[in-house]
């Protein structure tokens, strides 16, 4: 009978398939951190399109100020906005940056713009 040779085995080893699973574990932990300052990021601008309605500087803020306390707003207060007129309409911007400490001295730096529509 003839020997017949065997084609090599295909797949991850297990130091491999270790590191896939640690590379992912790294990701979904910043991931989780993440993902509440996009939420947030989302609620203030909701509240920035809410608070363009107003008609005076005062009253945009005021407005900011009670919607930022219902989504419970922390990352930016009626300080940081910036409110212009544009022909009739009032536009409420912000700018503001969020740092999240992944490891020793390394932080991941998100920056969030917005203004209304």
């Amino acid at each position: 009978m003839k020997d017949q040779v065997k084609p090599g085995q295909g797949g991850f080893s297990l130091l491999g398939m270790l590191f896939v699973v640690g590379v992912l574990a790294c990701l979904g932990v910043l991931g989780a951190q993440a993902f509440p300052t996009v939420l947030e990021y989302q609620a203030a601008l909701k509240a920035v399109q809410k608070a363009s309605t107003g008609n005076t500087v005062a009253e945009v803020k005021s407005i900011f100020e009670k919607a930022a306390q219902i989504d419970d707003i922390h990352s930016i207060s009626s300080k940081d906005l910036s409110v212009t007129k544009e022909g009739d309409k009032t536009v409420v911007s912000f700018a503001y940056n969020k740092e999240i400490h992944m490891f020793g001295p390394a932080y991941l730096l998100l920056k969030y713009t917005g203004r209304s529509k």
